[in-house]
């Protein structure tokens, strides 16, 4: 159920959000105001992460991912309705923002409360594996309900959108709760300071905001460098792929590589591996090295997400989780909005290629300073 619920709210998500920018195609917006568009999504993560995962702590998951898919539900609603203006998008955009917070949350604190030790890594690498396929799902779904013209039905979208969240709400509902901590096994400090002081849990986070930078570095860059070295959008297609694709595979089998090589060890390398493709990804080389290439680089951004996820579920006491989950996800934000920017700004005069190299540098950084994550138990 938790994995179904997973998969559901990437769709929604990966389904509204785009349809939303070509709704404001539609409406002749100016290029600026797309800008603004996107960052509605992500103003609830960075102001209400942390309160999210309090409330998760103290009323349990289960309301928070009921109250999630309930926005998600008003999100569609409001596109639907009031999508046909730019205060109306936005609006949408921030409902739509806050319920994938809520849903996202939920589902982290459930995985990391109702998982026995030692069996986080296999937990969140099929959690991480649900979520990328609803969000490989949700591009499908708007070929699929949109039409094949250049701009997809919005309005249709956004009313199977709507049917899609109200589902999400039954879903919600039927999600199991994690046993509640004796107060007695609550911290007493339960705060953010004291939780960066758990052994750790600062070290997974800053590799964790790294990675999933470098992660969309390579989304928005690689087609930027497919244009300047005259690959076509299809090849630049098939090669996201194929990242995607080895991301996927190497989540699904994280409990098993955790267990053969030893968790720090394994992050250790995939990240060192990441950063390494992530190096040789600008060099003129054919397609048939190149493919190679892009596997090694999905791989290694792939295990680093939920592995970062584990140490931090298996660092926070019961009752705290939820709060390590939502810290966790404001530096992810956090990162997402300033590494992009300031990797360009490094690497100006130089190109996607300098962007690629310069985050590869950083991933080699944050591999060798997992070095200074506490050894396997």
């Amino acid at each position: 159920m938790l994995l179904a619920h997973s998969v559901g709210t990437q769709v929604i998500t990966f389904v509204l959000r785009p349809t939303m920018s070509y709704r404001a195609i539609e409406l002749d917006v100016p290029a600026a105001w797309l800008g603004v568009l996107g960052a509605s999504f992500a103003i609830a993560p960075l102001l209400l992460a942390l309160p999210a995962g309090h409330a998760a702590d103290r009323y349990g998951e289960r309301r928070i991912a009921v109250t999630g898919a309930m926005l998600l539900t008003a999100a569609s609603v409001a596109f639907l309705a009031f999508g046909h203006t730019i205060p109306g998008l936005v609006a949408a955009g921030i409902l739509l923002g806050t319920g994938h917070l809520g849903c996202v949350i939920a589902q982290q604190a459930l995985v990391a409360n109702t998982t026995g030790l030692g069996g986080h890594d296999t937990a969140f690498g099929r959690y991480t594996f649900a979520a990328s396929l609803g969000q490989a799902a949700g591009p499908v779904l708007i070929a699929a309900l949109g039409g094949e013209q250049a701009i997809p039905d919005t309005g249709r979208i956004f009313l199977w959108s709507c049917v899609l969240a109200a589902v999400m709400i039954v879903l919600s509902a039927l999600l199991s709760r994690s046993p509640r901590p004796d107060a007695q096994d609550r911290d007493g400090t339960p705060n953010v300071r004291s939780l960066l002081r758990r052994p750790g849990l600062a070290h997974a986070l800053v590799t964790s905001c790294v990675v999933l930078a470098a992660l969309d570095i390579t989304l928005v860059y690689l087609p930027a460098l497919g244009t300047e070295q005259g690959l076509t959008s299809g090849t630049i297609g098939l090669l996201l792929i194929i990242r995607g694709v080895a991301s996927m595979g190497s989540r699904f089998f994280l409990g098993r590589l955790s267990r053969a090589i030893g968790r720090r060890r394994l992050l250790i390398s995939s990240t060192v591996a990441a950063a390494a493709a992530m190096l040789l990804t600008p060099l003129p080389m054919p397609l048939w090295l190149l493919a190679p290439v892009l596997v090694v680089l999905g791989y290694g951004l792939g295990v680093g997400q939920p592995l970062t996820m584990s140490w931090m579920a298996e660092s926070a006491p019961p009752g705290l989780r939820g709060r390590a989950m939502s810290l966790r996800l404001v530096g992810n934000r956090t990162a997402q909005l300033l590494l992009p920017g300031a990797a360009g700004l490094m690497a100006a005069g130089m190109g996607a290629a300098g962007v690629l190299l310069i985050t590869g540098v950083g991933l080699g950084w944050a591999g060798v300073a997992a070095r200074r994550l506490p050894a396997d138990a």
